[in-house]
């Protein structure tokens, strides 16, 4: 072989290197463009995923603390009756007490 031939066919394999070099760059940007794409979508639904779950878990905790504070109010509602009940039983021997008194101490002034 010539070696004018020679030379043109190294330097049409190096054209043909070359482009095959530059197809994967080309190739390999396109996917790590895509990857990073998909990472970000990926990150995304985790980010939603996440506040959704932060926002049940909110929910469940102020419907807990609701119901909480309804029964509280409704034990202390009871509590205050059963004070009130007990006020008026005693009612009538608390007058009687300070009428009691009152005598008393009038009967002792004189």
């Amino acid at each position: 072989m010539p070696r004018p031939e020679v030379l043109e066919r190294i330097k049409a394999a190096e054209e043909e290197a070359e482009e095959i070099v530059a197809e994967a760059e080309t190739d390999r940007e396109a996917r790590i463009s895509e990857a990073r794409e998909q990472a970000d979508e990926i990150r995304a639904e985790a980010e939603a995923e996440a506040e959704e779950e932060a926002q049940r878990r909110l929910d469940e905790a102020e419907s807990e603390i609701e119901a909480e504070a309804t029964e509280i109010r409704e034990e202390g509602r009871a509590a205050r009756e059963e004070l009130i009940a007990q006020a008026e039983e005693r009612m009538d021997e608390a007058v009687e007490y300070a009428i009691t008194q009152f005598e008393e101490a009038v009967h002792a002034q004189t």
